[in-house]
């Protein structure tokens, strides 16, 4: 990919991004800058995925399940499809338009609204006649950046789900001691409770 494009296009998923923070900041109740203020100096992540031909396209995964740990991921599919979400105890295909993108909310942006969106369980299957390739673009704050949820989605009736961590801790345990998985959040929250005696 020509560097100038590819540079466009981050830049151009970057502000998309920053955008939906916004919406879903306003979903919430929360001001409209809540989420992107957040966001705005952090360090995202592009990447571009291929998955070649292989001839058990039936038994073999291309990504096995799991949930993005960063905030969200918009992902632009090329034709051949493949990605699959699972919803209803069921996987669905998810079928590619030239004319959408596809969004998923990830580990950390449900661990910052404490659970009121939750993070998409998916995988990613091979094609057994042609290669598939799609580009992902993640959401990511700065390393520094204390993940918490604001104090108007805490309540009485609704306690903390999830520790106060920084996206560098959640990264380093699914590089160092954890695959990313559908149970990352789940076991990044044990790990950190674990190591702080003090707990949520």
């Amino acid at each position: 990919m020509n560097r100038v494009i590819y540079e466009k296009y981050c830049e151009a998923m970057r502000d998309l991004s920053l955008a939906l923070t916004e919406l879903l900041g306003i979903s919430l109740g929360l001001e409209r800058s809540h989420f992107r203020m957040f966001f705005e100096d952090g360090s995202s992540i592009m990447r571009l995925n291929s998955y070649p031909i292989c001839e058990q396209g039936g038994v073999a995964l291309g990504t096995g399940p799991h949930c993005d740990p960063t905030a969200l991921t918009i992902l632009h599919q090329d034709q051949v499809g493949g990605l699959e979400v699972f919803a209803n105890n069921l996987w669905h295909s998810v079928p590619p338009s030239p004319n959408a993108l596809v969004v998923n909310i990830g580990d950390l942006l449900m661990a910052q609204c404490n659970g009121e969106y939750k993070s998409c369980v998916h995988r990613a299957v091979v094609n057994q006649h042609k290669k598939r390739r799609s580009l992902a673009f993640f959401l990511c704050p700065r390393k520094d950046k204390v993940v918490r949820p604001p104090e108007k989605l805490i309540s009485d009736d609704e306690s903390r789900k999830y520790p106060d961590f920084s996206w560098s801790e959640l990264l380093e345990f699914t590089q160092k001691h954890y695959r990313a998985d559908a149970a990352t959040l789940q076991n990044f929250t044990k790990w950190v409770v674990s190591s702080r005696p003090w707990g949520l």
